[in-house]
């Protein structure tokens, strides 16, 4: 079968012929029609984070080795079960659950698997779907999802559960104003999503304007473009003056950051409230300096977002099946163009997703 391998950090992706997998016991080989191109595959590409002051977390300090095939957001059909396999036959169309974990954590223990303190995703640190054909090492590990377009379904398997998983954490405390930083892949998907399942007001913030119309489309009230002085709806003030303004001078209820970045994270305290509650999601990295006195006079909330457990991936597809959300793919790649989906990805040219059709 043919795949795409990263064989080093910052080198071209080997595009090379590999033995087809083999199905055993509860193992299912999927024939990938569709995989996301991820921020994540980029990170792996590039060979770890960010953590800011100089300080770069290699991916193979967390277990990662290469070679190894990317690609963690992977729909496809059934080619072949093992023979301990049940309720999956060959042929059925299907999402596979990436974030798997070593089962004996207690985050594990709990159904969390994308919180496992030795994770074994799929993608990361065991091969993914920049290929033809892919092994999934238990059944149970597939959601089935007839009726829906398999190259939207991708999105549903990291960026579409990561944001899920965000807007819920950002709607505990039922939000009049919800900020979210980001008008990419997460951010559009959360505006769905938020509109959905919360009564909030959502605010979109970006600093590129040709992202702003599809970002109304998917249900944001406002637009506010952090480059520009005196910002969209308001007139007059900078992005953080023009943000508070719209949450009637009282700042935002919750923010979501799918950017992750000094600045907006800056942004992102700035024009919360008092109680108010941030979501970091992005992997942008990098580091700042906080007014420590400020979190507990505020009584403010911040936590993480990593993706989302098998159940979330469930009740997102159900979403997706009732139209609440529907992916935006903007791009279509074959795998001999995967460097060139990671370089576009990487120049910011993909609005949207983009998806690799082995």
């Amino acid at each position: 079968m043919k795949a795409a391998r990263i064989v080093e950090p910052n080198k071209p992706l080997q595009i090379i012929e590999l033995e087809s997998p083999q199905a055993s016991g509860n193992e299912v080989i999927v024939k990938v029609k569709a995989v996301g191109v991820c921020h994540s595959d980029l990170h792996l590409w590039e060979g770890g984070y960010d953590l800011g002051e100089g300080i770069f977390l290699k991916v193979t300090d967390r277990g990662v080795k290469y070679p190894v095939t990317p690609g963690h957001e992977i729909a496809g059909t059934v080619a072949e079960i093992g023979s301990d396999v049940k309720g999956v036959s060959v042929g059925d169309n299907v999402l596979v659950y990436p974030w798997l974990g070593e089962g004996e954590c207690p985050a594990c223990k709990a159904g969390n698997e994308n919180l496992c303190d030795a994770p074994k995703s799929i993608g990361l640190f065991q091969d993914g779907g920049y290929a033809e054909n892919v092994k999934v090492p238990h059944y149970k590990y597939l959601a089935k999802i007839d009726g829906l377009d398999l190259d939207g379904a991708t999105s549903l398997a990291c960026s579409g559960l990561t944001a899920y998983t965000a807007v819920k954490k950002a709607n505990v405390n039922s939000p009049e104003f919800l900020v979210i930083i980001g008008a990419g892949g997460l951010g559009l998907m959360a505006i769905q999503l938020a509109k959905a399942i919360t009564k909030a007001k959502i605010i979109c913030v970006d600093n590129d304007d040709k992202k702003f119309d599809t970002a109304k489309k998917m249900g944001a009230d406002f637009v506010v473009n952090t480059n520009v002085v005196g910002s969209i709806s308001t007139g007059g003030g900078g992005a953080v003056e023009t943000i508070i303004s719209i949450c009637n001078g009282k700042g935002a209820d919750s923010v979501i950051d799918f950017v992750n970045a000094p600045q907006t994270v800056k942004t992102a305290l700035a024009v919360l409230r008092k109680r108010g509650n941030l979501v970091l999601v992005g992997l942008f990295g990098g580091s700042i300096k906080l007014s420590l006195v400020t979190i507990p006079l505020k009584s403010l909330t911040i936590q993480g977002a990593y993706t989302g457990n098998y159940d979330d991936m469930v009740e997102l597809i159900e979403l997706a099946k009732k139209g609440v959300i529907k992916p935006v793919i903007s791009k279509r790649y074959s795998i001999d163009e995967a460097n060139e989906a990671l370089e576009n990805l990487k120049a910011r040219k993909i609005i949207g997703r983009a998806v690799i059709n082995p």
